[in-house]
C-alpha cells in the first residue's frame, strides 16, 4: 500500500516519463526510499560527459575550432619554435602562419571522425566507480574517461590525424617549411614527428573541452538541463 502511494505521488509530480525512470531504479535505491541509485549516478555522469561531447567537443570540429580557442590551440612543439622564429626573421611570416594553422586544421578535421570513439567510451563508466567519480573534483569524470581510454583512443586517433594532414594539405605545407628551413645557412636539420605531436595535442584538447562542460554542470545549477542531472549532481552539492 505504501509503495502504491509513493508511485501515485510520482505520477502526480513527475509524469509518466519520469515514472518509468524512477520505477526502474526502485530496487537499487539506498535507505529504503527515493535515494539516488548507482544506476542514476552512472547515467547522470554519462549524460554529463555526453553533454560535453555534444556542446563542447563539436566546437572543435568547426573551422578555427582549435586555432582560435585559446584553451586548446595547438602551438608548435619546442623543436619547431626555432623554425618558426627563423622563418619570420627571414621574411617568411606568412609561411610560418600557414604552418601553425595547418596543424590546427588537421586536429579539427580529425575530431569530426573520432567523436564516436569518445561516445562509446563514455558508456564504459561502471556502477562501482560512479559514486566515487561523482563526489570527486570538478573534472573527476573527465579524468576517469581519460585514464580508461587514452591509450586505445591514441591508436585509433593517430591514423585519423595522419589522413587529416593529407586532407587539409598540412603535409605539403610542412614539407615546404622544413625544406626551406633546412636549406637556410647555419641551421641544424629538423624532422619532427608532427603526426604524433598533433595526435597528443588533439586528444588533450578534446578532454579539455569535455572537462569544461563537466565543471559547468558541477558548479552551475543552470547547466543541469535535465531532471537526471539535477537529481544526481545535487548529491555533490551537499
Amino acid at each position: 500500500m505504501k509503495k502504491l502511494v509513493i508511485i501515485f505521488a510520482v505520477i502526480f509530480f513527475s509524469g509518466c516519463a519520469e515514472l518509468q525512470q524512477v520505477v526502474n531504479s526502485l530496487p537499487q535505491t539506498t535507505g529504503g526510499g527515493f535515494g539516488v541509485s548507482n544506476i542514476d549516478i552512472a547515467n547522470g555522469l554519462r549524460q554529463a560527459l555526453d553533454n560535453g561531447i555534444d556542446k563542447q567537443v563539436t566546437k572543435l570540429t568547426q573551422t578555427d575550432g582549435f586555432y582560435r580557442n585559446q584553451l586548446v590551440k595547438i602551438l608548435l612543439p619546442q623543436e619547431l619554435r626555432k623554425v618558426d622564429k627563423t622563418l619570420r626573421d627571414v621574411g617568411l611570416s606568412k609561411l610560418a602562419d600557414e604552418g601553425l594553422k595547418a596543424i590546427n586544421r588537421a586536429a579539427e578535421d580529425a575530431v569530426k571522425e573520432a567523436t564516436p570513439i569518445f561516445v562509446t567510451a563514455v558508456k564504459q563508466i561502471t556502477f562501482a566507480d560512479a559514486r566515487q567519480i561523482l563526489l570527486g573534483n570538478d573534472n573527476a569524470a573527465t579524468s576517469y574517461l581519460q585514464t580508461k581510454t587514452n591509450n586505445a583512443l591514441y591508436s585509433k586517433f593517430n591514423p585519423v590525424i595522419n589522413r587529416s594532414f593529407s586532407k587539409v594539405g598540412a603535409d605539403k605545407i610542412w614539407s615546404n617549411i622544413i625544406t626551406k628551413y633546412n636549406a637556410l645557412p647555419l641551421t641544424n636539420n629538423v624532422n619532427p614527428d608532427l603526426t604524433d605531436y598533433v595526435t597528443q595535442q588533439a586528444l588533450k584538447g578534446v578532454y579539455t573541452m569535455i572537462a569544461v562542460e563537466e565543471k559547468q554542470i558541477r558548479t552551475k545549477l543552470s547547466s543541469r538541463t535535465s531532471d537526471l542531472l539535477r537529481k544526481v549532481f545535487a548529491l555533490q552539492d551537499n
